[in-house]
């Protein structure tokens, strides 16, 4: 691993790793999908192979390698395999839509999937726990999370491969928490359907995906306050708001996400995981953007949106309190989500200003003892929403810390295009 790579990653915090991510596991064609054994073993004998976004896959950097860097920075695994089907668009499959691997075929694809469990689960005197044990890693990973499918039409064909996986996992292990798909969108036929299977079969967790405008993120801040609390819990697992031109990864962008990650803090008991999307991106040599963080052979770029990623992991708790913004007209971007953070007993304000003006806001700590506290602030802004960080520039936006003390009730002005953390102790 690329040490500035690995550490920018890891000045996240990240509770959990996506791996492999996206469309990746499906391939360019059905029998062309993610194969997790290719990415074990000696790394001279690994077989390459084209992925489904038209890169050459070594496989050098496998599970044997992403799994211990999960645990360098207290990150657990999340492996994703695919249903037994290929994407509906796969490049491979032009014009006939997903197709499913033949169902004779299925009982040994299902052997692999459990044959991953055993690789990062089993005991070392296993067949796959042995291979682990080889590649220098004796004790298991203890995996607890598995995404099976990734995007995909709810279709018959879907529908049956995933649950001749999903009985099979739930049978031999019920200790994994197998996470569903909605398909590829936010609404629409896929999502109805994925869902309406997904309490079927009562699958555990669901993963969500959308690339939308940062306006629709504002405009869905009680998307998650509608959910029925006894289905499934949600992992959303790919997001990203898309400013115009697309590729830049603007100010307004980041603030958009930030509101959208104080809903799903709002409502944790339904959004247990989320994953901006896509993490990595090389320079000159992507077809997707905009990605988190950007790199060159020699030099790392991350965005405002980067950023923001990193102030809300840095910044987590384990407890919602009552809070809300009160004196502000219906329709104003201004946002905001209180966290209780159990270890340290400090109390964390997270207020997103989306608007171009600032806004003054009376804090009370209620109910809170008097006398004064220790307040650390840090400010996320820029010039203006368009700004986006330039490689090689100065940082267009750049998180900012101060210290003061407070009393039980304070004034703070937000200023325009913010995320403000207040950390108050």
């Amino acid at each position: 691993m690329r040490r500035d790579l690995a550490e920018t990653i890891a000045d996240l915090k990240p509770k959990f790793m996506r791996f492999p991510g996206g469309c990746l596991v499906h391939g360019p064609g059905i029998r062309h999908y993610y194969d997790w054994k290719k990415s074990v073993g000696p790394v001279e004998q690994r077989q390459a192979q084209r992925n489904s976004w038209g890169y050459h896959q070594t496989f050098g950097l496998g599970h044997s390698r992403v799994f211990p860097s999960y645990e360098d920075i207290g990150a657990l695994p999340l492996p994703v395999v695919t249903a037994g089907v290929c994407c509906q668009h796969a490049g491979d499959s032009p014009g006939r839509g997903q197709e499913g691997l033949p169902l004779d075929e299925m009982p040994a694809y299902i052997q692999d999937i459990l044959d991953l469990v055993e690789w990062a689960n089993g005991p070392a005197s296993s067949r796959w726990g042995a291979v682990r044990a080889a590649a220098g890693h004796p004790a298991p990973f203890g995996l607890k999370y598995l995404g099976v499918g990734n995007e995909d039409a709810i279709t018959p064909i879907f529908k049956e491969r995933f649950k001749m996986i999903f009985d099979v996992l739930k049978t031999k292990h019920p200790e994994i928490v197998v996470i569903g798909t909605s398909g590829p969108f936010a609404v629409g036929e896929d999502f109805d359907n994925g869902w309406a299977f997904v309490r079927e079969l009562n699958v555990p967790m669901v993963d969500e995906h959308y690339y939308l405008s940062p306006q629709w993120f504002w405009d869905n801040l009680t998307r998650y306050e509608k959910y029925d609390r006894t289905s499934a819990k949600v992992y959303v697992g790919e997001y990203a708001a898309h400013d115009q031109p697309k590729s830049r990864s603007t100010l307004r962008s980041a603030l958009a996400e930030a509101a959208g990650m104080t809903s799903f803090e709002r409502n944790g008991d339904v959004v247990q995981f989320s994953s901006y999307a896509p993490l990595l991106a090389r320079r000159g040599h992507t077809q997707w953007h905009p990605d988190m963080i950007y790199f060159t052979a020699t030099a790392v770029y991350p965005t405002i949106n980067y950023q923001v990623q990193r102030l809300f992991g840095n910044n987590s708790g384990d407890t919602l309190l009552p809070a809300s913004l009160e004196g502000c007209a219906p329709g104003v971007r201004l946002i905001s989500s209180v966290v209780r953070d159990s270890s340290s007993g400090d109390v964390i304000i997270k207020v997103v200003n989306g608007e171009d003006r600032p806004f003054a806001v009376n804090v009370v700590l209620s109910p809170s003892p008097v006398g004064s506290r220790h307040l650390v602030a840090t400010v996320l802004t820029g010039a203006n929403a368009d700004v986006a960080n330039e490689d090689g520039q100065p940082l267009a936006a750049l998180p900012v810390t101060e210290e003061s003390a407070v009393g039980a009730s304070f004034e703070r002005v937000f200023p325009a295009n913010s995320l403000t953390i207040l950390r108050v102790r």
